[in-house]
């Protein structure tokens, strides 16, 4: 079993930058790959990013690519989605999520672990 902690949402201005924590325990994580999805009221939840936690590859959405940044801390099981110029459309609820192996998939049903979700707003 594996558990997710987020950490890190708010309130931002467009334009702005904003960086979200997830720390995973339960597990030695090396094999699997951490999910970033989002939601807002009434729509699915949408993929965002992913990382491969053994080689660190990373795999973006189109709306984010450019914008969003992975990075993992390996020592602490620890992933981070930092994001810049953010804008209106990047308001929802922010969700880290995990799966074993190495493969991305873009389907939140591919993941099985998620973390509590936390509320990011870009307002002025």
């Amino acid at each position: 079993q594996v558990q997710l902690v987020e950490s890190g949402g708010g309130l931002v201005r467009p334009g702005g930058s904003l960086r979200l924590s997830c720390a995973a325990s339960g597990r030695t994580f090396d094999t699997y790959t951490m999910g970033w999805f989002r939601q807002t009221p009434g729509k699915e939840r949408e993929f965002v990013a992913s990382i491969n936690w053994r080689n660190g590859r990373t795999y973006y959405s189109d709306s984010v690519k450019g914008r969003f940044t992975l990075s993992k801390d390996n020592g602490r099981y620890t992933g981070y989605l930092q994001m810049n110029n953010m804008k209106a459309g990047d308001t929802a609820v922010y969700y880290c999520s995990a799966r074993l192996g190495a493969h991305w998939f873009s389907s939140p049903n591919d993941y099985p672990y998620w973390g509590q979700g936390t509320q990011v707003t870009v307002s002025s």
